[in-house]
């Protein structure tokens, strides 16, 4: 039996196909082909003598550890706001919401500057936090974590709020009718349906975080094997004309990422199966 031809307003496959590999060729495949060239530069032992020296590795540890905390962060006080903005209405609920997604739009220099001046030893709280409790917020990795923070939130609220507006409220009901408390509901009925989402905010948070560069840069001081991150080390070596050595490093942050992207993919397609989005 013939079957009926759909129509359809783009090209063909073919040369649709052809059009997106050439466009994603040029803009993603030749540029991150050309940083594991750059970096096939160096033979293998210089290769890890530069990714492994010590003030690389002190800015992976403050990179990576700062990042993953300030998701961990996220996905606790994201999960809080998002349940606010779904099954509450409060006066200004809209303007909160909008807020959410002002890291996206904001310039990250932009907040960096706003961060360094609000928490510097005479900003408006580093005055009473430095001053008075003696924590040093800004030009410290405290700083930086506070600046993840800020740009990682929108990631888990925009994730997990579609699956609450989704969330049936019958289901929680209906465990406080069986005598379940509101713990017991929210761990065994709630908690499983926002996971596999939760997990998904978590990922994009962390990976958002290990690249973030504008908004740190101000608050971090940038003090060396303390408080320097590992973009700010490819701009060093940029600075220093050592192209091979920024490669080099790059190539260390472009490997996480791919495995933070297959991550993150196969949370989307859990987080798909498990709402049943996947049909």
């Amino acid at each position: 039996m013939l079957r009926a031809k759909s129509f359809s307003v783009l090209p063909g496959f073919n040369l649709a196909l052809g059009y997106t590999l050439l466009y994603l060729s040029i803009i993603v495949l030749i540029p991150l082909a050309a940083v594991f060239v750059k970096a096939s530069e160096f033979s293998l032992a210089e290769f890890w003598a530069v990714v492994t020296a010590d003030r690389v590795v002190a800015s992976y540890k403050l990179s990576f550890g700062a990042s993953l905390l300030a998701a961990i962060i996220n996905m606790v006080f994201g999960l809080m706001l998002a349940w606010a903005l779904v099954r509450y209405t409060f006066p200004g609920k809209k303007i909160v919401d909008a807020l959410v997604d002002l890291p996206f739009a904001l310039p990250t220099a932009v907040a960096g500057i706003a961060l360094t001046a609000l928490y510097a030893k005479n900003g408006w709280l580093g005055q009473f936090i430095e001053g008075e409790l003696g924590i040093k917020v800004a030009f410290a990795p405290l700083g930086i974590l506070i600046a993840l923070v800020f740009i990682g939130l929108p990631f888990v609220v925009r994730t997990v709020q579609p699956i609450l507006e989704d969330l049936e409220t019958e289901l929680e009901e209906a465990a406080a009718s069986l005598g379940a408390n509101r713990w017991q509901t929210f761990r065994h009925v709630v908690l499983p349906i926002l996971l596999p989402a939760l997990l998904t905010g978590f990922a994009l948070a962390f990976a958002r975080a290990v690249g973030e560069y504008g908004s740190v840069i101000f608050i971090a001081g940038n003090i060396p094997m303390v408080s320097e991150i590992t973009p700010l080390m490819i701009i060093t070596k940029l600075e220093q004309y050592d192209y091979t050595g920024a490669t080099a490093i790059a190539v260390v942050m472009l490997i996480f990422s791919f495995i933070m992207l297959l991550a993150i993919n196969g949370l989307q397609a859990w987080t798909a199966k498990r709402t049943g989005r996947d049909r």
